[in-house]
């Protein structure tokens, strides 16, 4: 039982407002200028899309996630900072890296360029101290320098079958994530048993001033937002104008019961490079508690500063 709570924190400490307990502010989708809403729903309709069309095509996308796997196809210099906070919301440690990711030989190579660490970090043996982080580390960067982001296929057992849960609420929510104890049907917000809770509706707008994009939210209604009948609060995706592929998503996700707790948020944009669509901007912040363990609250923020075609090396200055 202990290590399937754990697993539901897991899966659910992996993604504006300021967090309970916390001193940070993690300004999401909604609070971003990367996006200007400039159209009703209305124009929407009559250019004949409607509400199932972008419920559809969230159900049924992979464009998404192969956007991270994408990331193979270029070498990339990324910048993270990642913060964790103690109960009373001080920060007990900083991680700030530059992390440069080649990807022109036949393997992945990963080289620390810049590694500043402060406070409570790291375990005895090396690795992360909090879960929360050792996570992320494998969802979008893997950490034992092997391929970015391999994932979802098949769901396996053990370790790898969590972290492919995880995954899977990431990059495909609104589908069934079996195996989650008391939450495992909540993730399915488009159902006919979740729609009594949530609000859908779409406008046209504008990405990082001049892409145009729908966008389709999806939000639960004020007389549940605090009712443990949900546990996606909003969600928000973007799709791009000319060929309804997914560029960003916003989520918000918290839930409370006598077991375990979580509030959590993430934000993912991405851009396009050449025919590629690849992730530019990963933000998260959230904090999960369960009974007999330190309660965990983190941010980060990971951003790719610069992409070049795998044959075209980058060169660092000196």
């Amino acid at each position: 039982m202990k290590k399937n709570v754990l697993v539901i924190l897991f899966i659910l400490g992996s993604f504006s407002t300021e967090l309970k307990a916390q001193k940070f502010i993690y300004r999401g989708r909604d609070t971003n200028p990367t996006v200007t809403i400039d159209t009703p729903a209305l124009v929407i309709s009559k250019r004949g899309l409607s509400e199932k069309d972008f419920i559809d095509q969230m159900l049924a996308d992979t464009g998404f996630y192969q956007a991270f796997r994408n990331l193979k196809r270029f070498n990339l210099l990324s910048e993270e900072d990642i913060k964790t906070y103690s109960k009373k919301g001080l920060t007990e440690s900083h991680i700030e890296r530059r992390i440069l990711h080649d990807n022109s030989g036949n393997r992945y190579k990963q080289t620390l360029l810049q590694d500043i660490d402060s406070g409570e970090v790291y375990k005895h043996n090396g690795k992360y101290k909090l879960f929360t982080v050792q996570m992320f580390n494998y969802i979008f960067e893997n950490d034992k320098n092997s391929d970015l982001a391999d994932g979802p296929a098949s769901i396996q057992k053990g370790d790898e079958g969590y972290k492919q849960k995880l995954k899977r609420l990431i990059f495909q929510p609104g589908t069934p994530i079996e195996g989650i104890p008391f939450i495992s049907k909540k993730t399915e917000i488009f159902s006919p048993e979740m729609r009594k809770y949530y609000t859908y509706s779409y406008s046209s707008a504008s990405y990082y001033g001049s892409e145009p994009v729908y966008r389709f939210a999806v939000s639960v209604k004020p007389e549940f937002r605090n009712d443990g009948s949900v546990m996606i609060k909003d969600l928000v995706t973007l799709f791009d104008k000319t060929n309804f592929k997914i560029l960003g998503r916003y989520i918000n996700m918290k839930y409370d019961n006598p077991f375990f707790s979580f509030d959590v948020k993430m934000n993912i944009e991405t851009r396009y490079f050449g025919d590629d669509q690849i992730p530019v901007l990963i933000q998260y912040a959230g904090n999960w508690d369960i009974p007999f363990h330190k309660k965990e609250s983190a941010a980060f923020t990971v951003k790719m500063t610069t992409v070049q075609a795998k044959n075209d090396p980058i060169i660092l200055k000196k």
